[in-house]
Parts: C-alpha cells; sequence; structure tokens
C-alpha cells in the first residue's frame, strides 16, 4: 500500500472481517484490568465489519495510492481459508461498558500516517508482490 503495490486478493474479496484500532483494544484491557467484574472472563472484542474487498478499496483511498486483483484461491490456500470471521462483543459491552472509540476509517488513517513516519524502523525497500513469480493463475 504505502509502496505502491497492488494487494493480492484471494476468492472474491466477500469474506467478511472486523478490524479493531489499537487503542480501542488497549482500552478494554484497561477496564478489564481494574474491574472486578472481569475476573476470570473471557471477552471478544468486535470491529467494524468489512468484507476484504471492500477493505482494500478503503485502504487504497486513504492512501492516496495502490490497486488490488482478485485471483481464484489455488488450491492450498482454499482448504485453510475461513470464510467469514467476526467477534460478538456484546459481552464486554454489557459487563465493562467497553465500546469501540475509533471507526474503521479513521484508525487505518492513523495507522498508514504512523508507518508513512516510521518506515524506516519497519522495512527498507519496497516489498515485491510474493505471488508474482507465479505468473497469473489459470482456472484447472
Amino acid at each position: 500500500m504505502l509502496d505502491d503495490e497492488e494487494i493480492t486478493l484471494f476468492g472474491d474479496g466477500e469474506q467478511l472481517r472486523d478490524l479493531t484500532y489499537v487503542g480501542d483494544v488497549v482500552e478494554a484491557f484497561l477496564l478489564a484490568g481494574c474491574n472486578p467484574v472481569a475476573d476470570g472472563q473471557i471477552f471478544n472484542l468486535g470491529g467494524e465489519v468489512i468484507s476484504l474487498r471492500a477493505l482494500c478499496e478503503l485502504m487504497i483511498e486513504l492512501a492516496g495510492q495502490g490497486s488490488y486483483r482478485l485471483v481464484p484461491f489455488p488450491p492450498e490456500k482454499k482448504a485453510i481459508d475461513i470464510g467469514s470471521f467476526y467477534a460478538d462483543d456484546s459481552k464486554i459491552r454489557s459487563a465493562l461498558g467497553w465500546q469501540r472509540q475509533v471507526v474503521l476509517s479513521d484508525g487505518l488513517a492513523r495507522t498508514l500516517r504512523f508507518y508513512r513516519r516510521h518506515r524506516a524502523d519497519y522495512w527498507d525497500e519496497p516489498t515485491q508482490d510474493p505471488f508474482s513469480s507465479l505468473g497469473p493463475l489459470q482456472p484447472r
């Protein structure tokens, strides 16, 4: 994304995920750590549900560059695909009053700004698409 690279998205991109901004996760940990109601409990954190395709489109819009392409699942990747997956956070909301504060687009924008600012701390050179050497995938 930051190197204007193409994202390879397997399948139709309609798999759903939810993403939670790190600051909201920290807030949940702090609430759980300071509240005896949380003792011995397990909580899920949920974020904004979005398809992988819509996520790619949003990230490209926010970054002002990049692209994606849909490719069929190779058999070895299809075997491990989890489909749609997102959490039910109703337990932590009712028990501790936690709720997500940072909407997805703001969290992604903050994350992109962070990595632009601190890029040298994480990688040196633009990376190459690890699947480019495979060439175009052909249906069987």
